[in-house]
């Protein structure tokens, strides 16, 4: 059975974790998988944030939709 006879992985990962705190890294950026979660994260965040301002600036100068002139 896999889980019965799973090792314990919780040592080597809290020294990980230790390690990477007295590095002063960020605790999202310490797991082996952060840049799976985080890639898609800054772009969803940045890319919002880019439309946003474009559709303001275009609302600023008067023009209610994305694309006319």
């Amino acid at each position: 059975m896999g889980l019965i006879d799973a090792p314990n992985k919780v040592p080597e990962q809290q020294r990980r974790y230790q390690a990477a705190y007295k590095a002063h890294t960020r605790i999202w950026r310490i797991s082996p998988r952060s840049p799976y979660f985080l890639t898609p994260y800054n772009i969803v965040l940045w890319g919002t944030t880019a439309a946003t301002m474009y559709a303001m600036c275009r609302k600023i100068y008067g023009k209610n939709t994305w694309f006319s002139d």
